[in-house]
């Protein structure tokens, strides 16, 4: 496991030791402490000599998440000799999201020629140039690459998927009065990290190879937040406000500060969260329900701190304000 102190290394980790397998995490160590049972080789990726002591082991399977073309290069090609298989997380962001239900045959963004991403406007670019280092160390053969939207659960201090069941469960508002974007058009699609963990560990087994969506089933956005509702028990009112007055007031999209997770322009990202899962289904992907999702998150999100300094939504005195003046 390239990683698995982080959130989603983490779990893809443990999830392996729980079925049983021997696991070895190489990390720097800093993002948190490697799951209890797993080996650790404490290396820093963009060290030459990273993969010297892991590359003269033999290995059924390498797992990457990384987002820098460069470390997944030279993780690689250095390990192409002794892994039997190569496990890279990339992104729905590498292909075009024009397309309605897109499958894994969209056409991909062109791939970063730097090695390091610079900032996250090059994301996808910067995921298709780490797809195709895998492929060309690895082959089609003997690498699996699993293309993920937003991935939720609890852990995620994205704070994208926790903030909606969060404020449900403690409106802003002295009436429990919820703001919430009128855009019934626009659709969600996300996938719990448990599953997405438990699913790459299966491939791994199965000897999987191949390129696929990793995304939940799309549901519109007033479906997704009435789930999250149910898992609050708000019985509040909604107020729904139109995407223009929104933006006019300042609320920015998707993340980030004075934000309305899962809120995106209309008609640019109509398409953005459908894509089409149907060959990850077949090769084994299991989803539970999102309200057993969301209702996890918010467990979490009230035990994890929810007054903590957040990296999406509005802050209940933003909240406030904008109701006050619509």
């Amino acid at each position: 496991m390239l990683g698995g102190t982080a959130w989603l290394g983490g779990k893809i980790t443990t999830a392996a030791l729980r079925l049983g397998h021997d696991v070895t995490a190489l990390a720097r160590g800093e993002s948190g402490p490697v799951p209890d049972g797993a080996a650790f080789f404490r290396a820093d990726r963009d060290s030459p000599d990273a993969y010297a002591a892991v590359g003269r082991q033999s290995w059924d399977a390498v797992v990457d998440v990384s987002s820098q073309p460069g470390q997944v290069r030279r993780a690689a090609e250095a390990l192409a000799g002794c892994a039997r298989r190569y496990i890279f997380v990339s992104s729905c962001s590498v292909a075009d999201h024009d397309i309605p239900g897109a499958d894994e045959s969209a056409p991909l963004l062109p791939a970063l020629e730097a090695d390091v991403m610079a900032s996250m406007e090059t994301y996808g670019e910067a995921k298709a140039a780490c797809e195709q280092h895998v492929l060309d160390a690895f082959g089609p053969g003997r690498a699996f690459i699993a293309r993920p939207g937003l991935i939720a659960g609890p852990g995620d201090v994205s704070d994208r998927t926790g903030y909606w069941p969060l404020r449900f469960a403690r409106p802003a508002s002295p009436d429990g009065s919820v703001l919430v974007p009128d855009a019934p058009e626009l659709a969600t699609q996300v996938i719990d990290v448990r599953d997405l963990a438990a699913w790459l560990v299966g491939a791994a087994e199965r000897k999987v190879s191949g390129t696929f969506n990793a995304v939940g089933e799309p549901m519109m956005l007033p479906a997704h937040l009435e789930r999250a509702r149910q898992a609050a028990g708000h019985t509040g009112p909604l107020v729904s406000v139109e995407p223009q007055r929104l933006a006019d007031a300042g609320v920015n999209y998707w993340s980030g500060e004075r934000s309305l997770p899962l809120w995106l322009p209309l008609p640019e990202y109509a398409c953005f969260a459908s894509r089409d899962n149907g060959a990850a289904v077949a090769a084994g992907l299991k989803l539970r329900p999102l309200a057993e999702t969301l209702a996890d998150v918010l467990a979490w999100e009230q035990t994890a701190g929810p007054d903590r300094e957040r990296k999406a939504g509005l802050t209940a005195q933003e909240e406030r304000e904008l109701l006050a003046a619509i």
